[in-house]
């Protein structure tokens, strides 16, 4: 498990994985600034990411926001955290003229063609993990080496910011009836995090 990209460097992540947290912390408990202490990342407190980010930070962040806070209420910071990443992405970064087009196809075909433009820029978000997905029912995600969970021990699945994330995007773009489900992480034992979407 290593924070290196396949070029030797190490590897990043888009901001929304701060960013969003904080806002989710702020808006739940009104602060932000235990966990991000406790992660050692004040300092994006003070000056938010505007750019791409160590990925070693996400993982410190993901892991200081399930130690300072009980498992429900991480959990639910998480989720709401990638639902913000999921409006900030159909906000800026999903282009208009393609959103429209997925909304009027099947499911499945608009699964596929999301899943496509998802998977180029999967290492904005999964930074030195490994992106795969099947498209068929349930349409299935996969990372393998996942940063969120990395280096982490649970009883139960904590991807949540990227549950989260996948709900908007799939409910939005998809079908709004989309449940999405965490059916395997590697915090677990797991030898990679599966995410199910099911309409």
């Amino acid at each position: 498990m290593s924070p290196l990209d396949d070029s030797g460097a190490v590897a990043r992540i888009g901001p929304n994985a701060i960013t969003r947290v904080a806002e989710a912390l702020v808006a739940a408990r009104g602060s932000a600034a235990d966990v991000f202490g406790a992660a050692c990342l004040t300092h994006y407190l003070a000056d938010p990411p505007e750019t791409m980010v160590d990925e070693r930070d996400v993982t410190a962040l993901q892991q200081a926001l399930r130690a300072q806070l009980d498992a429900e209420t991480a959990r639910r910071i998480g989720h709401d955290a990638g639902l913000r990443t999921g409006d900030y992405l159909l906000a800026h970064r999903i282009p208009k003229p393609a959103q429209r087009i997925l909304k009027l196809l099947p499911p499945g075909p608009a699964s596929a063609l999301l899943l496509k433009a998802v998977g180029k820029h999967a290492w904005t978000f999964s930074g030195s993990g490994d992106f795969s997905y099947i498209v068929g029912r349930p349409v299935q995600v996969r990372i393998q080496d996942c940063p969120l969970c990395r280096g982490s021990q649970a009883d139960v699945p904590v991807c949540d910011f990227y549950r989260g994330t996948f709900e908007r995007l799939f409910t939005t773009l998809v079908h709004r009836k989309t449940q999405v489900s965490e059916t395997q992480c590697q915090a677990m034992g797991a030898e990679a995090c599966v995410f199910e979407m099911r309409w």
